[in-house]
């Protein structure tokens, strides 16, 4: 709305001047013995008006078509960024990289993965973030003893008092929620754990033969325990591979966690605002999405997935000698998407390579499954991907 209405006040301003000025410069000057003279100067006047208004109309208008989104939907991007993170701050402090990468996952429509030692406040902080935003919010305890009728929902017989007739009702789970918490998830055994795959993938759980629509927007922001740790269960590596980012909480630093016991300490807590509401989420994932991307950057991105996968003719040696396998399709698109979020929160609307290495190493660590040489080496996931992101150039002399 704002550019068409930008775009009819330069309408409306450029008609006064092209049909005014001429009209003054000819009705005053209508005598005949001065027409040899006077149109001279007339047609010395009338370019330079044309040539110093019109210019300014022109760009607004061609803007739009080099630039879709805009400058200013690009600040109200980095604005809404911005102001999720100071309320966040208000309760969180520190983890300034992994807020920034759940709030990727948000507006790219992904899901997140957070693994950390318990009282890290991974909980705290996804819990904050639904403080922030106009959503529904739901949080599951995943426990072993959780069913996956407790996460999905249930049908039941439901005896209609007005008719005494007996039929089945849905009662619907926590999955049907705008943003689901689940806690712990690698605590529950993986019969449990699948009844999430479908909710994550598709949007939508079937029950009784019948398919039911999840919320939109959805999100799935999931906290992992280390596997070493008693009483966890390995997510399968389809459930995994569902999540875009498996993001590493580590410890505060010496000056965040004495600022931690200080902002404890106090009696009352902070008033987290809502600065988001769903309609604004969806709007900005539509943003993201329209993002344009060179074929550059999708050649460097499908050479940076392709040398992950062992045995294949384009694989590193160090994939080949450290990696029982690598990244698939998903990854691929995941950096694609991921890197036009990042480079619209860091105010340009193109995608470049230093976008997408940027976000590759939270998305390929859950993807490069190390072998028994990588961990008897000390290696883990970061250490190959690290090593993976250097071998591959970003210029374009890539085949």
């Amino acid at each position: 709305m704002r550019r068409i209405n930008g775009a009819f006040i330069l309408q409306k301003l450029n008609m006064p001047t092209d049909t005014q000025q001429p009209d003054k410069n000819v009705q005053p000057v209508p005598p005949k013995p001065a027409a040899p003279h006077k149109p001279v100067a007339v047609e010395t006047e009338a370019p330079k008006a044309p040539v110093a208004v019109a210019p300014k109309p022109r760009t607004p208008a061609t803007a739009p078509a080099v630039d879709p989104a805009g400058a200013e939907v690009i600040r109200n991007l980095r604005t809404a960024h911005a102001a999720i993170r100071a309320e966040l701050s208000k309760v969180i402090v520190g983890q300034q990289e992994v807020i920034d990468q759940i709030l990727i996952s948000i507006f790219t429509r992904s899901h997140a993965l957070l693994v950390g030692v318990p009282g890290l406040a991974k909980t705290l902080l996804i819990s904050t973030l639904s403080n922030a935003l106009q959503l529904g919010f739901k949080r599951i305890q995943f426990t072993p003893d959780l069913m996956p009728s407790d996460i999905t929902g249930t049908e039941v017989i439901y005896s209609d008092p007005a008719t005494n007739e007996r039929q089945f009702k849905f009662l619907k789970g926590p999955i049907f929620a705008n943003i689901v918490l689940a806690d712990e998830i690698n605590r529950t055994p993986p019969k449990t754990q699948a009844a999430m795959l479908e909710a994550m993938q598709e949007r939508s759980v079937s029950v009784g033969g019948t398919v039911h629509r999840l919320p939109d927007p959805f999100f799935v922001l999931a906290t992992q325990n280390p596997v070493e740790q008693e009483g966890t269960y390995p997510l399968p590596e389809a459930q995994l591979d569902r999540f875009m980012f498996m993001i590493k909480v580590d410890y505060p630093s010496g000056d965040e966690e004495e600022l931690i016991m200080k902002m404890a300490s106090r009696g009352k807590g902070p008033v987290v605002n809502a600065v988001l509401t769903g309609t604004d989420i969806i709007a900005l994932q539509e943003l993201v999405r329209g993002v344009p991307v060179s074929d550059h950057v999708f050649n460097y991105t499908k050479k940076l997935v392709r040398v992950t996968r062992p045995k294949t003719p384009e694989a590193l040696d160090l994939i080949n000698k450290w990696v029982t396998w690598g990244a698939g399709p998903r990854a691929s698109l995941n950096l694609i998407t991921a890197a036009k979020a990042h480079a619209v929160l860091n105010g340009q609307y193109h995608v470049s390579c230093d976008d997408v290495s940027a976000v590759a190493l939270p998305i390929l660590r859950h993807r490069l499954i190390p072998n028994f040489a990588a961990q008897s080496e000390g290696l883990d996931s970061d250490a190959i991907v690290k090593q993976v992101i250097a071998a591959i150039p970003k210029d374009k002399k890539l085949n």
